[in-house]
Parts: C-alpha cells; sequence; structure tokens
C-alpha cells in the first residue's frame, strides 16, 4: 500500500489512442492526478470520468494532468472517450502491473462472491515524482472538484 510521500511507481502504459505514455515524461513538468477506476462505460467510472473532464482547463491551469487507468483496452478506451467526449487520458493496463505496483488492485466481494478488481483510488504526484495524497475507495460523485481543492493546496 503506497502513502503520501512515496516515489509513485514508474508506469509505461498506452493510451487511448495506442500512444506510449511514460510517467518520467512529467517529472520536472506537471503534477499528476491518477485515478483507478474499474471499467469503461459504468455508471461510476463514467460520473468520475465527467466530472474530471469538466475540470480539465482547471487542472491544466495547475500545472496538472490527469490520468485515468484501468484494465480496459486501448479500443475500449477510446470508444468510452469519444462517446462521452472526455478530455482526461485514458491509460491501459492490461496485465494489470501498475494496478499491482499502486496497490489497487483488490479481493472485492459484492453479494457475497470474492472476485479481483480494482479498488477506486486517486493518486496526486508533485512534479518531483513524489505521491502527495492517496485517496482509496473512492466515491465517483463530486470525487472530481474534491480533488481540484487538493491540488490546488500542494502548489
Amino acid at each position: 500500500m503506497l502513502n503520501a510521500g512515496d516515489k509513485a511507481p514508474f508506469f509505461e502504459l498506452p493510451d487511448s489512442d495506442m500512444r506510449i505514455i511514460n510517467s518520467e515524461q512529467f517529472v520536472g513538468k506537471q503534477n499528476l492526478v491518477i485515478y483507478f477506476y474499474p471499467k469503461d462505460d459504468t455508471t461510476g467510472c463514467t460520473i468520475e470520468a465527467l466530472e474530471l473532464s469538466d475540470l480539465t482547463d482547471d487542472f491544466t491551469s495547475l500545472d496538472t494532468q490527469v490520468i485515468g487507468i484501468s484494465r480496459d483496452n486501448c479500443v475500449s478506451h477510446a470508444a468510452f472517450r469519444d462517446k462521452h467526449g472526455l478530455t482526461v487520458q485514458l491509460l491501459a493496463d492490461t496485465d494489470g502491473e501498475v494496478c499491482n505496483a499502486y496497490g489497487v488492485w483488490r479481493e472485492k466481494e459484492k453479494n457475497g462472491i470474492k472476485r479481483m478488481g480494482i479498488l477506486r483510488s486517486t493518486f496526486i504526484i508533485d512534479k518531483s515524482g513524489i505521491i502527495r495524497e492517496v485517496i482509496y475507495d473512492v466515491k465517483p460523485k463530486g470525487h472530481a472538484a474534491k480533488i481540484l481543492e487538493r491540488v490546488k493546496k500542494i502548489i
């Protein structure tokens, strides 16, 4: 489990246009908000992605890039982005390595059935690559505005 003050784990993943995004490209340049979500085009994930997209200009004005990561593939991400007009960058962690590195791949229980899945989580990472905030078990509605306020406090 990661905590504030830890160095953010490195990642290199394809985005919805199959371009490779490397976490090192942000070091010294931009803060990062990385949010992990369970599945493209589901109710909670859509709410969260739309609210974060609505605040893209606000995050940009704070030198902050917002990145969503799930285990969906690039094609699924592109369809999700295009269907809802999302402006957040979506990365495909199909093998789950980044989810494991960030500690969000967890056993979940629903209706008495246990299975592995992504625990909806958000990490705020400063320009030096250090995790400043960790929020596990995120509730989607209103989360984007809370994250924006937290980013304002770390700058």
